[in-house]
């Protein structure tokens, strides 16, 4: 767990994310956008701790020398967690950046995730509502608070479910946004996400060296042509 301070009315976050020797793969290429997978162990975004220089946008923006070129206007309209892999759009130009984030801001953008969970998941399939605010005494957690949360609904369905030990493949249609939304309503219903080390229980993040979280599918419009465009990014757990 980071470090945190708390000065005036500023968390400061001192943790140095560790080097991520996975590479940013550029999907899909056009005019307007790129589709990638993003590793997990890397920011979307710098942080502010400069040594936390590295993340998928700068190294869009700047490079990766043999693997891909520069795209120096690149700008992303969603952001993945530190420790969740998976598909991304990235915005080319101004236009193309404007027009996703209104899509992501509209929620008209499906996103689909694969997660493997600790233990045995009762129903085949169902819907998480528990709503979400951030836990100011414990940063960067949020907690669940039907009084000051925000709604946040998950949908899900099992794909497998998996012995020795016992855990389960998990399908998540989140509706809605909120921040480590599938983390956090995961543990409310008792079976963590593998290899969380924020929301977990006595051994699920002992289970798996990641955070066994992925983003597998993107449902959108092309900025220009306006086609719906289906990304996918297989599963590597």
């Amino acid at each position: 767990m980071p470090h945190i301070s708390l000065s005036a009315s500023t968390f400061i976050d001192d943790f140095v994310a560790p080097v991520c020797t996975n590479v940013v793969v550029v999907l899909y290429q056009d005019d307007d956008i790129l589709l990638i997978n993003k590793p997990s162990g890397l920011l979307s975004l710098s942080g502010r701790n400069p040594k936390n220089w590295d993340s998928v946008h700068y190294r869009l923006v700047h490079g990766q020398e043999d693997i891909s070129p520069a795209f120096p206007d690149a700008k992303l309209p969603h952001r993945l967690d530190f420790g969740t892999s998976g598909i991304m759009v990235v915005g080319l130009n101004a236009a193309s950046a404007q027009h996703l984030n209104k899509q992501f801001q509209a929620r008209t953008v499906q996103k689909r995730y694969v997660a493997m969970l600790d233990g045995w998941v009762e129903n085949d399939q169902g819907q998480i509502t528990g709503a979400i605010v951030k836990d100011k005494a414990n940063f960067p957690r949020v907690k669940i608070c039907d009084i000051t949360g925000k709604q946040a609904t998950s949908n899900y369905v099992v794909l497998q479910r998996l012995e020795h030990p016992h855990r389960s493949l998990v399908q998540f249609s989140p509706v809605t946004g909120r921040t480590h939304q599938l983390r956090i309503h995961s543990q409310s219903i008792g079976h963590p996400i593998l290899g969380c080390d924020l929301y977990s229980n006595n051994h699920s993040e002992q289970m798996a060296e990641r955070l066994q979280l992925h983003a597998s599918d993107l449902y959108f419009e092309h900025p220009s042509s306006g086609e719906q465009i289906h990304g996918q990014s297989a599963c590597p757990f």
